[in-house]
């Protein structure tokens, strides 16, 4: 080789070194996006309803998860009394002590519906777990046979309850699911915008029956208001699968994601059967499927 053709070759060269910079660039950067998701891994309570909490922490912990959210129904039940307050203490000192964090309160309070002082006792019970956010519900009907007052109603439940969880340091996260306010994308958008307060967000997770553009399309519209997703693969209707019989929505929606989104809780919910056994395999492949999103995707920066 003469040295005009080295010379010639130097431009290619230099191309060639410059992409692999570029490459290397992008996996460390869908690294690091892959890094601020995976601890955000976490498990629903209700998922193991039949299991006393000691041993959904077990559950959790084994299955190298991060995070729970404690259920209001059965684990975690709320309440001002010195004695519901000290259980509440110690769950969440128990859950940090196991390495896992208190993701979140899952609450049964219902605004427009639910009494005006049981907001106070979840808020309280919130606090004493530890939890940053508590998940509550709109109301108790879906929004076709909603009439003005309860949405009216909803919406002054909302802000009461934003305000007195904000005066204790916490969030509400509406809960994405039918037979309520919230049971459309767009009703959750009105219910949001009515509300105006950034202390409220929403959870998001596939309707029934939902294909996966249209799951994709509505969870891009309730991104900038996303507070986390619940992860389970129903199909047709309420019928139970494992993740892995839905990886075409699942796939798409960790795509979705970890390109768009800042790190958001995604929480096991609702394996089939409830069987506590499944909890291992079923973190592995959301796991897995967050991974595969880092090098696919780049990241939210």
């Amino acid at each position: 080789m003469n040295a005009n053709q080295a010379v010639d070759l130097a431009p290619e060269q230099h191309a060639t070194e410059q992409h692999a910079s570029e490459q290397r660039a992008s996996q460390d950067q869908a690294a690091r996006g892959v890094d601020g998701w995976l601890p955000r891994l976490g498990l629903c309570s209700v998922t193991l309803r039949r299991l006393p909490a000691v041993e959904v922490i077990e559950v959790a912990r084994a299955a190298r998860l991060h995070r729970i959210e404690w259920g209001a129904d059965v684990h975690a039940p709320p309440g001002t009394s010195a004695q519901v307050q000290q259980g509440l203490v110690e769950l969440g000192a128990r859950t940090r002590e196991a390495g896992l964090a208190v993701a979140s309160y899952g609450s049964y309070w219902r605004a427009g519906v639910s009494p005006r002082a049981d907001i106070v006792d979840v808020v309280e019970g919130a606090v004493a777990l530890g939890a940053p956010r508590i998940r509550v519900w709109a109301a108790d009907i879906g929004t076709a046979q909603a009439s003005a007052e309860l949405w009216e109603a909803t919406v002054r439940a909302l802000r009461e309850a934003c305000g007195i969880a904000g005066d204790r340091g916490v969030h509400l996260a509406l809960e994405f699911h039918p037979d309520t306010l919230t049971d459309t994308v767009d009703s959750t958008l009105e219910l949001l915008e009515r509300v105006g307060d950034d202390r409220l967000r929403t959870y998001w997770q596939p309707r029934l029956d939902e294909q996966v553009e249209p799951a994709i399309a509505g969870l891009d519209r309730l991104a900038p208001a996303l507070a986390g997703v619940h992860v389970f693969s129903w199909w047709p209707a309420a019928h139970r699968l494992r993740l892995a019989e839905r990886a075409d929505l699942w796939a798409a929606v960790t795509d979705y994601l970890v390109a768009h989104c800042p790190p958001q809780d995604l929480l096991l919910e609702f394996v089939p059967d409830d069987d506590p056994a499944l909890v291992a395999a079923e973190t592995a492949v959301l796991h897995d499927l967050v991974t595969m999103a880092g090098h696919r995707a780049a990241p939210f920066v």
